[in-house]
């Protein structure tokens, strides 16, 4: 017998034979990359306010206007001592130019108790929220100088607070957020009886930032979720 022939038929069954042990290792190792687990990491963190904008704003009505504008000018300045006596400078003030309407100009009519009417804005744009919040609950001492505060003004010049410091949060509670995704992804690998493998894929949901309550502005809730994929294995 031609011992080449020989030879290439035992080359051939060896080759079925390593080809036969490897086809299951090599299906096992596919399944391995299609079993995964798809879980959320929340952040979440309370901060408090570093930037406020407060507009104050008061009318004064009348029918002379030049006496008008004197009254505004005289309640301005008021308002500019009770705010650096509070500890707000002069750089965090801004002083908008008084908003005047005459009502007689109306085309409805004319039939309004005064002429004119003038809207003062006074902005405080400061990182001083503390003395924001304290100045706010002093609002009375302006009653007594006689300016009325006009809070039916807030959804045109509403009072704001925020949060600028954003950045200096964002590689912790990413950190935190992908720490709880991992606990729970451990979690679910060992009610099936699995092992946790590496990240397939991981998302980083964008971070949000909402006051915690109506009733405290000043006080934000920061939040991220990330959502990640890991491979199982048995």
């Amino acid at each position: 017998m031609d011992k080449g022939k020989i030879y290439a038929g035992i080359s051939v069954m060896i080759g079925l034979i390593v080809m036969g042990i490897m086809i299951p290792v090599a299906v096992n190792k596919y399944m391995s990359y299609t079993r995964t687990v798809d879980v959320k990491g929340l952040c979440e963190r309370e901060v408090k306010a570093d930037k406020a904008i407060w507009p104050i704003v008061f009318k004064v009505m009348g029918d002379d206007l030049p006496a008008v504008n004197a009254q505004v000018e005289a309640k301005n300045k008021k308002v500019l001592e009770f705010l650096k006596k509070g500890g707000i400078t002069d750089a965090e003030i801004s002083v908008s130019a008084p908003n005047v309407s005459d009502k007689f100009a109306n085309e409805y009519g004319n039939d309004r108790l005064y002429r004119y009417v003038c809207k003062s804005v006074i902005t405080v744009c400061t990182n001083q929220v503390d003395k924001v919040i304290e100045l706010m609950g002093k609002q009375a001492e302006l009653i007594k100088e006689g300016i009325v505060v006009n809070a039916s003004e807030s959804w045109e010049n509403p009072t704001e607070f925020k949060f600028e410091g954003l950045n200096d949060l964002k590689p912790s509670m990413v950190e935190e957020a992908t720490k709880n995704a991992r606990e729970t992804a451990e979690k679910f690998a060992k009610d099936s009886e699995s092992e946790l493998g590496k990240i397939k894929r991981a998302s980083q949901g964008s971070f949000s930032i909402e006051n915690r309550d109506s009733n405290t502005p000043h006080i934000k809730r920061v939040r991220v979720v990330s959502s990640i994929t890991y491979y199982l294995s048995n």
